[in-house]
């Protein structure tokens, strides 16, 4: 399937530019350049032949090497490089780390649960609260 250049851009940007199974730094204006340093394609996580959609929760950049060996298996590639997900986003690395960015709401829940049984309950409240989309002004 062919992705339009907006498309393409919201996919590379999903990793930071980052292959999300084997990690190599891929470069976005090589997108579809075979042999091109940091080429790259979209890539489904569930293969379509799997039943795999092109929703964008299933869309990654991936190098072509990677992904064409990948074939119609699923992301279980990613174990084979000692990883579990998908890099982070510049946008998820960035954010601020108490509250929502990356580790954020660990860091609060160790904090409060320091405090006892009270900050347990603050903790369930503040989280509640800021929930997972919290971005800071």
């Amino acid at each position: 399937m062919a992705f339009d250049p907006k498309r393409q851009d919201a996919i590379f940007k999903k990793t930071a530019g980052q292959h999300h199974i084997c990690r190599k730094k891929l470069a976005r204006k090589n997108y579809g350049v075979v042999g091109a340093r940091g080429a790259w394609e979209v890539e489904h996580s569930v293969s379509q032949a799997a039943g795999g959609t092109h929703h964008m929760h299933n869309l990654f950049p991936a190098c072509i090497p990677c992904n064409r060996s990948k074939r119609d298996s699923s992301t279980k590639a990613r174990g084979q490089h000692g990883y579990r997900a998908a890099p982070l986003s510049k946008e998820k690395k960035t954010g601020n780390a108490w509250l929502g960015g990356p580790g954020g709401t660990i860091a609060v829940r160790i904090l409060l649960a320091s405090l006892g049984p009270l900050g347990i309950a603050a903790g369930a409240v503040i989280g509640a609260v800021i929930g997972s989309d919290y971005k800071p002004d």
